[in-house]
């Protein structure tokens, strides 16, 4: 790393933890795609028809402590 990446990381380090989170966040942020309204809806109704299967009993869950 840079001098200058050195002196942001020893900066970002001294946060709260809080605001270290966000910091990560926005950075992340950074590297995905555009938002897409539409992608994000269809997550949701895949999310919904799959806890609709659960309450059926048609979708069974795992523990993960079964894995």
């Amino acid at each position: 790393m840079s001098t200058a990446t050195d002196q942001i990381l020893r900066q970002a380090l001294a946060l709260p933890p809080e605001e270290r989170a966000e910091l990560v966040e926005q950075l992340l942020a950074t590297f995905q795609t555009p938002h897409d309204p539409e992608l994000d809806r269809l997550w949701a109704q895949e999310a919904h028809d799959r806890l609709d299967a659960f309450d059926r009993g048609d979708l069974s869950a795992v523990s993960l402590e079964c894995k």
